[in-house]
């Protein structure tokens, strides 16, 4: 086999962050589509055009943990055993729990809901930053007012296309670029040295949809539900379909976690995103450990009139 790859330089380059989940992404197409071969190290790495050695380096610096432990979170058995086994999906993490607590990265989120009459404005009067940087999932765009997060979505096409779902969502605000600035937003949201971090999501929803959301954030990074799960944590144990159109409308990914959560089954179900990265998100919750949500106080005037 011939490697992409020869010298500690172009490892180097490899280990990009800009590079890395475009090739873990092909990994996990190769995985998906190979899955009942139960493809072996050495195949994958070929389909990615990586030697085993630079494959197993790639996995450990992205994710954390070996390319066999990681591919064992992408499998439909494991997910149906998670949640079997899950006595409570929303536990808080133990400090005892964890394995070292200087990969430990604590997030305090709170959130805000626009009224009904704000979101009737479509945003007259706000101003936008919006800018787009690198996470480990591959770049994505921001967008936040004075008031907080009102946008995080992978780029899943080209750039303009990006900005003007932003500006449909918006189309009264003024919307100002600002890359420089979500540089540092996604230092605070994956950094790379523990910290603490703090952010406040500025939600558009119904009341319903937010109920939904609140409940996500609470979950525990690392863990899986089901759509029947999270509907009882919400508190509408018979409203599955409504719960699964509530985080299809969600547009803050990864901090409000839709990536969570899978069918009863144990099938991945579909994401806005794409289900490979959704996949890759869970594996590598699961496999670093890295970030403890803490949910804090709901503004009291989230909701000023039913809708």
């Amino acid at each position: 086999m011939l490697d992409e790859f020869g010298d500690d330089s172009e490892l180097d380059e490899l280990l990009d962050p800009s590079r890395q989940f475009a090739l873990v992404a092909r990994a996990i197409a190769f995985i998906r589509t190979h899955a009942r071969k139960q493809p072996t190290l050495e195949e994958i790495a070929a389909a990615v055009h990586l030697s085993p050695f630079y494959l197993q380096r790639l996995f450990s610096s992205w994710a954390g943990l070996s390319p066999k432990r990681f591919l064992q979170y992408l499998t439909k058995e494991h997910a149906k055993k998670v949640l079997t086994d899950s006595t409570d999906v929303f536990s808080v993490i133990a400090e005892t729990g964890l394995s070292s607590t200087s990969r430990l990265h604590e997030l305090m989120i709170s959130t805000e809901a626009l009224s009904p009459a704000e979101i009737r404005a479509s945003g007259q009067g706000l101003v936008i930053d919006c800018g787009i940087g690198l996470s480990p999932f591959g770049p994505a765009l921001a967008g936040w007012t004075a008031r907080g997060l009102c946008h995080f979505t992978f780029c899943t096409g080209n750039e303009a296309e990006m900005l003007a779902e932003l500006a449909a969502l918006w189309p009264r605000a003024s919307i100002k670029r600002n890359d420089e600035a979500a540089r540092d937003l996604m230092a605070t949201v994956f950094p790379s040295t523990p910290q603490r971090g703090r952010l406040h999501l500025l939600l558009r929803g119904t009341n319903f949809q937010i109920k939904v959301w609140e409940a996500l954030i609470r979950s525990e990074p690392g863990k899986i539900l089901s759509y029947g799960q999270l509907a009882r944590q919400a508190a509408t144990p018979k409203a599955q379909r409504a719960v699964g159109s509530a985080l299809a409308a969600n547009t803050i990914a990864y901090l409000i976690p839709c990536h969570r959560v899978i069918r009863e089954s144990g099938e991945i179900g579909s994401y806005r995103w794409g289900s490979d990265r959704k996949m890759a998100m869970q594996a590598w919750e699961a496999g670093r450990n890295t970030t403890v949500i803490n949910p804090l106080p709901v503004r009291s005037n989230r909701r000023l009139e039913s809708r």
